[in-house]
């Protein structure tokens, strides 16, 4: 089994900062990617940013210039650093990972338990 645990969400001011955290453990032979999604209330879950294995990155247009993605390979972990945070980030952010478990396994993805980020006065 594949294990993703997240921290470093909470409540902040707009305007103001939040480092989120992802951690995989278990069964891992491979990370092909790891992301960020974002499920805000009432809305269908989103790809806010994702990073693959050789640094390649990808946001939502809605986090550019604001958002930065970072992982480390060999400790299987990614952060999303947010700045200029908006009410319209609000939401449960997710870690995804994209996953084999062995040299002869197919990639799964894997979703952690997800972390509550509330952008409020």
């Amino acid at each position: 089994q594949v294990q993703l645990v997240e921290s470093g969400g909470g409540l902040v001011q707009p305007g103001g900062s939040l480092r989120l955290s992802c951690a995989g453990s278990g069964s891992i032979f491979r990370v092909y990617a790891m992301g960020w999604y974002r499920q805000a209330p009432g809305k269908q879950r989103e790809l806010v940013a994702s990073i693959d294995t050789r640094g390649t990155t990808a946001y939502a247009d809605s986090g550019k210039g604001r958002f930065t993605i970072s992982g480390d390979n060999a400790k299987n972990t990614v952060a999303l650093q947010m700045s200029s945070l908006r009410s319209e980030d609000t939401g449960v952010y997710y870690c995804n990972a994209v996953v084999s478990q062995s040299s002869t396994s197919m990639p799964v993805m894997y979703w952690g338990q997800g972390t509550q980020v509330t952008v409020s006065s």
